[in-house]
């Protein structure tokens, strides 16, 4: 099967097909991996902690013990039932034992974990091209599908945002599906009982005003604003309130990502008002003036190299066992400082 599509990941979440032996859940969106996972495993078994009918594997047993996936995936429950095997840094190297643990596999389901994956990975390739397999993306909500999903939870919880409430969230959210679950849940847990079911700003001030959303976005907007005296205050800010390197780079890579979007429109003949108008979710009106200005601040090759060091730096972050924290200072601090001069 290739690449699930939207409406068929949705499927898989409600109801995966029996005949599906093993799950891919890739991507850099590592909130969104988790709660597929859960929400994919909790189909085969109720508690994803059960020794009897839930296997959790990692790379190093893997690497130590080749055939611990076919013995995982052949191994019948003792109480009855299908079993789960989660397999947690699911790599190419791991294909082989893959082929073979799906070749001599019992009605075990496999969900795989990785990270980013790109279009010529092996492991991609194993999932994508065999019918009882399924690949899922898990890319960082954006655009449209951001703001559905805000509305889909506030729905529930018969809540109703007024367009600012709405346009902020979904400027400042989506980047981790983890962190914006739990700034959904607190706005959700702010407004209780109370008897005015609309979600205002003074709502989303007083419950994800100090918190990691507007702390991150500050950040962003100091580095591509070139305000790097403000940087060490945020970024101390931030590691105290236990954010993650990964985070600040997730929501720097974001806002630079749409600062490219808006200069190619330009580079099509539009304004920048024009273009930045097209922009889903559209531009909180109170950051629009600071947005505009930081699109003249950052060229097409500027903003393209400086996605490549975010990619780079979050590499570094996962592999070299420096501490993510100085490597993310010092990158977020070697863009402000370029900025100086187109001020």
């Amino acid at each position: 099967m290739v690449k699930a599509t939207k409406q068929q990941t949705e499927k898989a979440l409600r109801a995966l097909s029996p005949h599906i032996r093993g799950v891919l859940l890739y991507g850099p969106d590592e909130g969104m991996g988790r709660e597929y996972a859960d929400a994919i495993g909790r189909q085969i078994v109720d508690d994803l902690a059960d020794p009897f009918r839930v296997a959790r594997l990692g790379p190093d047993m893997v690497k130590a013990t080749g055939s611990i996936l076919a013995d995982e995936m052949a191994a019948l429950s003792m109480i009855g039932g299908r079993r789960l095997i989660r397999l947690d840094g699911a790599s190419d190297a791991m294909v082989p034992a893959l082929e073979d643990a799906f070749l001599h596999a019992g009605d075990s389901l496999l969900l795989a974990m990785a990270g980013d994956l790109g279009k010529g990975s092996k492991l991609r390739k194993l999932f994508e091209g065999d019918d009882h397999l399924l690949a899922i993306a898990c890319y960082a909500d954006e655009g449209r599908d951001l703001v559905d999903l805000l509305r889909r939870a506030f729905h529930d919880a018969r809540l109703d945002p007024s367009p600012d409430a709405l346009i902020w969230l979904g400027a400042h959210l989506g980047n981790d599906r983890m962190v914006t679950r739990s700034e959904i849940e607190k706005l959700i847990l702010y407004k209780g009982d109370d008897p005015d079911r609309t979600i205002s700003m003074d709502d989303v001030r007083a419950s994800v005003g100090d918190a990691a959303a507007l702390t991150l976005a500050e950040i962003a907007q100091a580095v591509t604003g070139g305000e790097a005296a403000a940087l060490d205050y945020l970024l101390e800010k931030a590691w105290i309130s236990g954010e993650s390197a990964i985070a600040v780079l997730r929501v720097l890579q974001a806002r630079l990502m749409r600062l490219h979007l808006v200069r190619g429109h330009m580079d099509k003949g539009l304004s920048a008002n024009e273009a930045a108008g097209r922009l889903a979710p559209p531009l909180f009106f109170k950051e629009r003036d600071g947005f505009l200005r930081d699109v003249g601040r950052w060229p097409p090759d500027r903003l393209a190299a400086a996605l490549d060091l975010i990619l780079e730096t979050e590499i570094q972050c996962k592999s070299t066992g420096m501490p993510a924290e100085t490597l993310t200072a010092r990158l977020c601090l070697k863009l402000a400082l370029s900025v100086r001069g187109r001020r």
